[in-house]
């Protein structure tokens, strides 16, 4: 009888152990039909999904001419920007996201961020993800660049830059963190 309560409940534990793995699964580089506006990247991506068309039409040549600010670069590589992660919501139907999206990727790869620290999540015209990470972040509008540390958000770039240069927003961003997330973390 012990043999098979035993059984039973391992049998029990491996189906909830698997119910929750399958649960957090997360679909990377869904591509949907829309009749409106054609193929449209939706939720979770990769950067090399913008390589393909249609996307490519528009973040290549964006990504390729556009022109960084060296001062901002050496002030982000000397912030530890790669010492954050980043969380950019966009919309492959968005004319901010065409523009500022590839610039955003080609100061990333200026200063080496890791990619394992990049969230890229594409949305539809509603602001809307599957995963619904859109209402956790609260976001309103796109591109939307969120800088986190520790789990904390430091800031945030809402539609367009407000210097007019992403790479000089987020100096920005990291001149204000100024380590007040570790304090507050550990003053809990």
């Amino acid at each position: 009888m012990k043999k098979i309560i035993k059984s039973i409940l391992t049998i029990s534990v491996l189906f909830l152990a698997l119910q929750q793995f399958s649960a957090q699964k997360v679909v990377v580089g869904r591509e949907v039909e829309t009749t409106s506006d054609g193929k449209m990247l939706l939720g979770n991506q990769l950067k090399e999904k913008f390589l393909e068309a249609p996307y490519s039409d528009w973040y290549v040549k964006e990504h390729d001419e556009y022109a960084l600010d060296q001062k901002a670069i050496s002030e982000l590589k000397k912030g530890k920007i790669n010492s954050y992660n980043m969380v950019v919501f966009m919309g492959t139907w968005c004319e901010d996201s065409h523009r500022d999206f590839p610039r955003l990727m080609k100061i990333l790869e200026e200063v080496k961020f890791p990619e394992s620290k990049l969230t890229i999540i594409a949305v539809n015209r509603k602001k809307e993800s599957p995963t619904g990470d859109e209402v956790r972040y609260n976001v309103q509008k796109v591109p939307t660049i969120i800088v986190e540390r520790y789990g904390k958000e430091i800031g945030r770039i809402i539609e367009m830059p407000t210097t007019g240069y992403i790479e000089r927003d987020l100096a920005e961003i990291l001149k204000k963190d100024d380590q007040s997330v570790i304090k507050e973390i550990f003053n809990k």
